[in-house]
């Protein structure tokens, strides 16, 4: 990875404080009161340990990971041979600890939940990416994420290549159906939304080209293409001729992206990014 690419990923890392609110979380679940099948360990004894991926994967989520045994063990030593962003082969090793047993056992399960769930969405993400590389479309995330994760699941996103829709409802604003029909329309719509907020972004969602000549006309930011078919994807880019961003969404599969990047859109959102996911294989080996 190159300095700019690891820059660009310290810009998207979520605050320390709340990679540490999310490992709390995580613990008040599992560990509870205490672990106690831990209490087998003499509390003085240390162990080693090393984390090897299984498969073919995008390393994402190093800090919620340290952040688990660093909160039960300040001490621990974490040697990291792989970076979030870089792609890892199976039998790759991760990261090598050294620590104090009961940490390192407490903590496995979270620190282990955190790293397969984050680097199943940055792999799911840079497959996508790999899709339509070559062509001028970035791949954006969607709200679909698990709920309190949304900003880990983001930063895996741009692990993985993707780039980040709106983080939520409060940094942008996008006018879609029930939204244009309780308004009277995507003028009287955007009209509207401009006057309430005219200082955020604003996409209008459309379902036909007679939709996107009107948001076109209406000033919006970005118009957000529904369910268009091929033929009229293509004839869409030639209406606005960069005129205003297109973004693309509904029915985005891996098979079929780069076709609809060919079209010349700038961008296609998919949901299966964050929840079509299956956790990539991770095992952490102690040795005591």
């Amino acid at each position: 990875m190159s300095p700019s690419d690891s820059r660009h990923l310290a810009d998207a890392l979520p605050p320390a404080t709340e990679i540490l609110a999310d490992v709390e979380r995580a613990f008040a679940e599992d560990i509870g009161p205490g672990d106690a099948t831990a209490d087998l360990l003499d509390p003085n004894a240390t162990a080693t340990a090393v984390l090897t991926c299984r498969e073919d994967a995008v390393l994402c989520g190093s800090a919620w990971f340290e952040a688990c045994f660093r909160k039960l063990d300040p001490d621990v030593r974490i040697e990291w041979l792989v970076s979030d962003g870089d792609r890892m082969a199976p039998g790759t090793a991760v990261c090598r600890l050294a620590g104090k047993a009961r940490a390192l056992v407490t903590a496995e399960r979270s620190a282990l939940n955190f790293l397969q769930l984050l680097c199943a969405t940055a792999t799911v993400t840079a497959q996508y990416a790999d899709a339509i590389s070559g062509t001028r479309t970035r791949v954006l995330d969607t709200r679909k994420t698990i709920p309190g994760l949304r900003r880990a699941q983001k930063y895996a996103v741009r692990c993985g290549g993707g780039t980040n829709h709106r983080i939520g409802l409060f940094d942008a604003m996008m006018l879609k159906e029930n939204h244009i029909i309780a308004a009277g329309g995507i003028s009287a719509a955007v009209r509207a939304v401009r006057a309430i907020h005219p200082d955020l972004p604003l996409i209008v969602e459309v379902e036909t080209l007679d939709e996107l000549a009107e948001a076109v006309s209406a000033g919006a930011d970005r118009a957000l293409l529904d369910n268009f078919t091929p033929q009229m994807l293509a004839e869409a880019v030639a209406y606005t001729a960069g005129r205003i961003p297109l973004e693309v969404s509904g029915n985005v599969e891996i098979d079929t992206i780069l076709a609809i990047a060919e079209t010349g859109v700038d961008f296609i959102s998919s949901g299966a990014l964050t929840k079509h996911i299956r956790a990539i294989d991770l095992s952490l080996r102690l040795d005591l």
